[in-house]
C-alpha cells in the first residue's frame, strides 16, 4: 500500500499472469522478456523519479481523496497548479527516458472519468462516479498504472459501430447480467498495455440512438481472464531481442492490439453503459488532455535530440560550424514553442462541477498539429547534425569480432580525445531517436488523428465572438 518503489512496482507485474503474444507465439515472462523490459523500465522511471530528492516535490503530491501522498500519475487535476505539473513532469520524464514512459494515457483516462462521471450521474441519477472514485482510491492506495484503452479497429470506416457487419468492431456490451456485464471486441495501440496494472476502457467516437451497446467505459485488470495483448512490431524490435544495436537499450515502447475475448466488468467497475449523448464527452475529454500530454513528452524527446545533435557535434569536431548551431536553434525553438502552448492551455484551465479542472481544448488541439508537423523536422535537423553514420553503422557484433573489431574502431575515430566507442553510442541514440517504435507515426497520430485535431479546433474555437471583433472593426452595427 502506499507509494511504489521502482523495484515493488516490476515486481508487482511479475506476480500478473496476463495472455500475451507476440511474434506468433505465447510470452508468459513478460517481465524478463528484453522486447517488453525495455518498455517497463520507461514506465518504471515514474516510480523511479518519486524516489528522487530532485524530482519527489514535482512528481509526488498529497491526494484529498485518501489523504496520503501519491505520485501525479494518480491524480486528476484539482487546480491549475496540477495542470502545470501533468506537463513539467512530462517533460522531466521523456527527458529521461528518451521515448513513450507509457504512463500518461492511464492518468488522461482518470482525469476524463472525474469529470465526465459526474455529469452522466447529474442528469440520469446513476452510481457511475461512486463508481470511479472507490476505483480510483484503490489506484492511489496501490500506486497503479492504468493503461487507455480508447482506439476501436474500426472496421468500414464508412459505416458506424451498428451498421459493421460484423458488429465487434467498435468494443461492446455482449451481455448484461446482474453482476456486470460481458464486452467484446479490440483495442488499437495500447501502449504499454503489459507494464500496466489496468486497462481503463472509454468509447472512441460519438455515438448515436441505438448504439447503446457500445457506448461503455469500465476498468479490468491487465490479466483479465479473455483479454489477450497482441504485441506489434516496431522499426527496432528485433534489435532489441538480439541485445544488439539498439543504442539506449534499457527504455522503449511497445504498442499491442488488445483483444476483449468476451471479458466480465462487474458493476462496480463500469462507468458508462449505454448513455449514448454522453460518448462524445469521453472521448473529447480524454483526447483533449492526452494531446495536452503529448506536448510535454514530445518537447523532452527534442530536448534529447538537441543533447544528442550537439554532442556528436563535438564529437565530429563540428562545433564551429555555424549552419549546426542555427539548426540546433531552429530545434530548441521547437520544443519551446511546443511546451509553451501545453502550458498555456493548462493555465487556460476551468473547473469543471466535478470539481476536476480541465485544459483548454483549442490550445491543446493547437500543440497537438504543431507537434505533427515539428517533431519530424526536429529530427531531420538531428540526423542533419549528425551525419550520415546514424543510417548505416557497423555493427556492435563487427566491433566485437577479434578479425575487424580493431579496424573497425580506427576508422571510427572523430574528434582527437573521444573514444570511438562514445561516438559509435551517440550515432546509436540518434538512431533510436529517430526510428524507436516508429515514434515519427505517433506524433501524426498519437491522441487522435490530425484531422481530428481541427475539427476539435474548430468545433471549441469561439467563431461567433471573432465575427463580432471583425463586424465592430467594420462600423456594422450589430
Amino acid at each position: 500500500m502506499g507509494l511504489k518503489t521502482k523495484e515493488e512496482y516490476i515486481e508487482s507485474l511479475r506476480e500478473m499472469k496476463p495472455t500475451a503474444y507476440m511474434f506468433g507465439e505465447k510470452v508468459t515472462d513478460i517481465v524478463d522478456n528484453p522486447r517488453l523490459r525495455a518498455g517497463i523500465e520507461s514506465t518504471a522511471a515514474t516510480y523511479e523519479l518519486a524516489e528522487l530528492e530532485e524530482y519527489r516535490d514535482l512528481v509526488v503530491t498529497q491526494s484529498p481523496l485518501i489523504n496520503e501522498p501519491v505520485n501525479r500519475f494518480t491524480l486528476p487535476p484539482a487546480s491549475i497548479e496540477d495542470l502545470v505539473a501533468r506537463v513539467k513532469v512530462n517533460r522531466v520524464l521523456a527527458n529521461r527516458v528518451g521515448t513513450c514512459h507509457q504512463r500518461c494515457t492511464g492518468l488522461d483516462c482518470l482525469s476524463t472519468l472525474a469529470i465526465c462521471t459526474y455529469d452522466v450521474d447529474q442528469k440520469y441519477g446513476t452510481g457511475y462516479y461512486d463508481n470511479f472514485m472507490n476505483f480510483l482510491k484503490y489506484v492511489q492506495k496501490n500506486d497503479l498504472t492504468g493503461n487507455a484503452g480508447v482506439t476501436d479497429v474500426k472496421g468500414d470506416r464508412s459505416l458506424g459501430p451498428k451498421d459493421q457487419d460484423d458488429k465487434d468492431m467498435y468494443l461492446r456490451v455482449v451481455e448484461r447480467r446482474d453482476d456486470g456485464i460481458v464486452v467484446r471486441g479490440a483495442k488499437a495501440h495500447q501502449t504499454g498495455s503489459l507494464s500496466s496494472h489496468e486497462i481503463i476502457v472509454i468509447p472512441t467516437r460519438a455515438l448515436r440512438k441505438g448504439d447503446e451497446d457500445y457506448a461503455v467505459s469500465f476498468a479490468v485488470p491487465a490479466d483479465a481472464p479473455g483479454l489477450i495483448h497482441v504485441v506489434g512490431r516496431s522499426t527496432l524490435d528485433m534489435r532489441e531481442l538480439d541485445g544488439c544495436d539498439v543504442g539506449n537499450v534499457r527504455y522503449s515502447k511497445y504498442c499491442p492490439t488488445l483483444i476483449f475475448n468476451d471479458v466480465f466488468v462487474p458493476w462496480d467497475r463500469v462507468f458508462l453503459c449505454g448513455e449514448v449523448e454522453f460518448a462524445a464527452d469521453y472521448v473529447v475529454k480524454f483526447s483533449s488532455f492526452h494531446r495536452q500530454s503529448h506536448g510535454g513528452c514530445k518537447s523532452g524527446k527534442i530536448d534529447c535530440m538537441i543533447g544528442t545533435a550537439l554532442t556528436l557535434m563535438e564529437y565530429n569536431g563540428t562545433t564551429r560550424a555555424s549552419h549546426h548551431k542555427q539548426k540546433v536553434i531552429d530545434m530548441i525553438h521547437r520544443a519551446e514553442t511546443l511546451y509553451g502552448c501545453c502550458l498555456a492551455a493548462s493555465y487556460e484551465g476551468k473547473e469543471q462541477p466535478s470539481g476536476t479542472f480541465f485544459i483548454d481544448t483549442v490550445l491543446a488541439n493547437a500543440s497537438k498539429i504543431h507537434e505533427g508537423k515539428e517533431m519530424s523536422e526536429a529530427i531531420r535537423l538531428m540526423v542533419d547534425i549528425c551525419g550520415g553514420y546514424v543510417a548505416d553503422l557497423p555493427s556492435d557484433r563487427d566491433l566485437e569480432n577479434p578479425e575487424i573489431g580493431d579496424l573497425v574502431r580506427k576508422y571510427m575515430k572523430g574528434a582527437n580525445g573521444v573514444p570511438p566507442e562514445n561516438r559509435i553510442k551517440m550515432f546509436r541514440l540518434a538512431e533510436k531517436l529517430a526510428l524507436e517504435s516508429a515514434d515519427i507515426i505517433s506524433d501524426i497520430h498519437g491522441g487522435g488523428s490530425p484531422e481530428a485535431h481541427r475539427v476539435t479546433i474548430f468545433r471549441e474555437t469561439d467563431i461567433e465572438n471573432k465575427k463580432r471583433a471583425a463586424r465592430r472593426l467594420a462600423g456594422i452595427e450589430e
